[in-house]
């Protein structure tokens, strides 16, 4: 993953309401979510909706599909996947982090 592609991601989710949005539907993975079931949930009017959906259909962290007549949001795995494995690279020099955090602990 480059730089860019991870500044874009944190980018749109650096507003809360997109955080939000985006929560709620990695919690659904991929069943996914309708404008109208997010409204429900979140209660949010349906323009600033599509705004949200659309910044952050751009930075790659949503798929939309088209069922008929609803689009269906949802997560995209692999970006978050490759976004977490950019901020995991170079974590605690290559060794396990869990360990540290464990004996850090203990003390």
């Amino acid at each position: 993953m480059k730089n860019a592609d991870a500044i874009s991601a944190f980018l749109a989710l650096g507003q809360e309401t997109r955080l939000n949005i985006f929560r709620l539907i990695v919690q659904r993975g991929d069943i996914g979510l309708t404008p109208s079931q997010i409204i429900e949930k979140l209660g949010i009017p349906n323009a600033t909706l599509s705004f949200h959906l659309k910044e952050l259909v751009g930075a790659d962290l949503l798929l939309v599909e088209r069922q008929s007549r609803n689009l269906i949001y949802r997560p995209n795995a692999k970006l978050v996947q490759d976004l977490s494995g950019f901020l995991m690279e170079n974590c605690c020099g290559g060794k396990s982090c869990v360990s540290v955090s464990l004996v850090k602990k203990a003390k």
